[in-house]
């Protein structure tokens, strides 16, 4: 999870992001990666997805892991848990969330927003990072 984390860090820093949108976005990667170790199956290809792109306001990252017995979705943790405030972090964090399904592949999904253009008003911006884990 580290090497994803500093990917992501390392991709949104050269892309011009501020820094509290960047330590947001490798907060909610890091809490979707530990719930698709936790919780779901490897792809078929025995790894788990890490996916982040800069749109339009926007930094979108993305897990897709080989699902899991049931839906991903927020819960609301006792105060003694140890556990469970994963996918609550992740809503508060972002804009928006949700689950993809294809075929045997879940993706969960996250927007964090940027309060200031991504890339310093450069004309475009360089094509989706894409690191994948097992």
């Amino acid at each position: 999870m580290a090497v994803a984390r500093q990917y992501l860090s390392s991709d949104l820093q050269e892309w011009g992001v501020c820094e509290t949108v960047i330590d947001d976005a490798v907060l909610v990667v890091s809490e979707l990666l530990s719930n698709a170790l936790r919780h779901a199956h490897p792809l078929p290809s025995g790894q788990i997805k890490v996916s982040w792109q800069c749109t339009d306001g926007h930094v979108e990252v993305a897990v897709s892991d080989g699902g899991s017995a049931t839906e991903p979705r927020a819960g609301r943790a006792a105060l003694s848990s140890l556990g469970g405030r994963g996918l609550g972090i992740v809503e508060y964090l972002t804009d928006n969330w949700g689950v993809r399904h294809d075929g045997d592949v879940t993706t969960v999904w996250a927007l964090v927003a940027t309060p200031d253009p991504v890339g310093g008003g450069r004309a475009s911006l360089p094509e989706p990072a894409l690191r994948e884990y097992i």
